[in-house]
């Protein structure tokens, strides 16, 4: 058995030579090594991969022979790690028989079927001796172990898997705020392309700051500032082209409205000629509304978010209803404006367009008059919070603003001191149930990283469902006092680091520098349960460093966790720099050895750049084989058998 292992690296490799050797002269350019990595599905960072030709061309001619073709694959997949968990589960320490590998699976909280276990075997396993025979050797485990099947992420959660037909309220919603800005709150280009990139993010409420421009036409910009302007029909021609390519579910354009009448009358001509039936203008029934319709039910929709006449105010174009209250429309941020009493607001307050009324159907602008006016009001109003104002009501009211969330939307934005397009932790006010949390897309960093990790599943649609207990009028869950209530599942995340793969050189400046990478892993959910913890630094490797450090974290509401891997190059003099992160939710997650597929600050790939890790979760010292998407249904957890 022995001997047959031993030839299956060669027996693996010459079956594909043949494909990649152009020329067939039995020696391979770098260019045709290249081109093996492809055929056989190896993404290989381009630096390493040419100083590893360089250490096998021993000839120096710079073409690899067989001996040292092979040389360069056993280099390529040797992962002392992986043939640490394969010698675990291998009887004899070469190959893994169809029960031992589904033995692995078991453990790993995967489908453990024999057909399953012999389906891995058919498509991972390349020597054909092994595959015939069922076994699974040393090189196909480590295939498989790099291939997507092992990411950390649950790839059911890859698709849109909740339940969509629940009220708007009951989920969080990707939301964008001054999504025209592509950097700074005061100097910078407004510009079409920040709404593409928000749209092809999952983005699904934009914001649109209307104000007057030249010839009867409306413009979009940061009022009072030196930003530009782009006309608001030129970003709604965008919107239309772009709102359902990466999300089918409704699009909520949030209007902060500064226009004359005749202007709005304008804006509401350009919203219907441009996005036509895709435009709601009316609602979906004529019954009294109880609740807000479901995404399902808004499939393909545009909603128009904004200031509504009241029945008495219909059709008066002198009515006095203004619309820049402080808790409705952002008011901070300005650098100059004559109206010295309110910086920030528009120079008097406009009236309201019945023809722009009109279009605004489930998602009525109204200032906020406390919780129990609130409760008073039809489902379709919604109120906008400034950061501080609804961490304000999170911390001295968290149980009534959940109450009030879990049947009206509300807005959350950031404060308007935050010229530089900085963002607010957007985990404090999910943890209030508030749906429409706005963050400055265009700015990377930590807050962007948990708004990309929030919205990841549920196919990346940009709706995500709340947990049970922020969706019931009567909730009792105090997102400042946990303990013992609602949504309080005392969970063990326990987390090895065994290995980082391929991290890229930082400093770029320098040629000869080497990343000392070290790896922090960051819990963000409530208050209590908010930690993170590191591994130890290694020195000058950034292809293959080893770590073995396991991290243990207590949660007390794991349905509202996040977990943030940051991997950083540890510098003597100065901050570490960032090389890449991955932010997941706790319920996303899946048990076991798993490969995790770091991004960079903007939230695109850093491959071939991975972390190794191994993941356990426990409750009440019982290890846990998955972990559920909705933690508060009867198999919140399924346990060991």
């Amino acid at each position: 058995m022995g001997f047959i292992v031993s030839l299956t690296v060669v027996t693996w490799i010459r079956s594909y030579l043949r494909h990649a050797d152009l020329n067939q002269d039995g020696k391979m350019s770098y260019d045709e090594i290249k081109r093996l990595l492809q055929m056989i599905n190896i993404d290989l960072n381009e630096q390493y991969a040419r100083t590893l030709f360089k250490k096998c061309d021993r000839s120096c001619d710079g073409r690899l022979d067989h001996v040292e073709i092979e040389e360069f694959c056993r280099e390529l997949l040797r992962r002392p790690e992986l043939d640490a968990v394969f010698r675990h589960y291998s009887s004899n320490g070469c190959v893994l028989s169809t029960l031992e590998l589904r033995d692995f699976l078991g453990d790993q909280g995967e489908d453990a079927s024999l057909s399953h276990a012999q389906k891995l075997i058919l498509t991972y396993e390349f020597n054909d001796w092994a595959q015939k025979n069922l076994f699974m050797t040393q090189n196909g485990f480590t295939m498989y172990m790099l291939s997507r099947e092992n990411d950390l992420f649950n790839p059911d959660h890859t698709r849109v898997h909740q339940d969509m037909s629940q009220p708007l309220a009951h989920y969080y919603i990707s939301s964008s705020h001054n999504t025209y800005l592509t950097k700074d709150q005061v100097t910078s280009d407004s510009s079409t392309e920040p709404y593409i990139r928000a749209l092809n993010q999952g983005c699904r409420c934009v914001e649109l700051d209307c104000w007057d421009g030249d010839k009867g036409e409306p413009v979009i910009y940061h009022g009072h500032t030196l930003t530009s302007k782009i006309p608001f029909k030129e970003v709604i021609e965008t919107i239309a082209q772009y709102a359902f390519k990466a999300s089918p579910y409704p699009l909520i354009l949030s209007l902060e409205n500064h226009c004359c009448v005749e202007q709005q009358a304008v804006m509401a001509q350009h919203l219907r000629s441009i996005l036509g039936s895709a435009l709601l203008t009316k609602p979906l029934s004529d019954q009294s509304l109880n609740q807000l319709p479901s995404p399902e039910e808004l499939k393909g929709r545009i909603l128009v978010k904004g200031k509504k006449l009241g029945a008495g105010q219909l059709g008066k174009t002198n009515s006095s209803a203004s619309f820049s209250s402080s808790s409705d429309e952002e008011t901070g941020g300005s650098i100059k404006s004559p109206n010295k009493k309110d910086p920030g607001k528009p120079l008097s307050s406009s009236k309201l367009s019945p023809e722009l009324s009109d279009l605004v159907v489930y998602c009525s602008s109204v200032p906020f008059g406390g919780f129990e006016a609130a409760n008073q009001k039809p489902p379709s109003e919604m109120s906008s919070f400034s950061e501080n104002e609804a961490l304000k009501h999170i911390k001295d009211s968290g149980k009534l603003f959940v109450r009030h969330n879990s049947r009206q939307l509300s807005r959350i934005y950031p404060s308007g001191q935050r010229l530089q397009s900085s963002n607010y932790d957007p985990q404090d006010m999910w943890n209030g149930g508030c749906q429409m949390v706005a963050l400055n897309f265009q700015t990377p960093g930590e807050q962007m990283d948990l708004n990309r990790g929030r919205f990841l599943p549920n196919g990346g649609c940009g709706y995500v469902l709340k947990p049970d207990f922020l969706c019931h009028p009567k909730s009792n869950f105090n997102p400042e006092n946990t303990g013992g209530g609602p949504g309080h599942i005392p969970t063990q995340l326990t987390i090895r680091v065994i290995s980082a793969q391929q991290l890229p050189k930082i400093n770029t400046d320098k040629p000869n520098s080497i990343v000392d990478p070290l790896v922090w892993v960051e819990i963000h959910g409530v208050s209590i349960d908010k930690a993170r913890s590191k591994t130890q630094r290694i020195n000058n490797n950034g292809f293959n460093p080893r770590w073995d450090c396991t991290l243990s974290f207590q949660l007390q509401v794991p349905e509202l966790a996040l977990v943030r891997f940051v991997v950083e190059d540890h510098d003597h003099t100065s901050k570490n720099d960032f090389v890449g992160q991955f932010t997941i939710p706790f319920t996303s997650l899946r048990i076991g050895y798993r490969h995790v597929h770091l991004l960079k600050a903007d939230g695109s790939s850093l491959s071939p750049a991975t972390l190794f890790i191994h993941v356990k979760v426990t409750r009440r010292g019982v290890p846990i084989k998955s972990v559920s998407s909705r933690m508060g249904t009867s198999d919140r957890f399924r346990p060991e058998p």
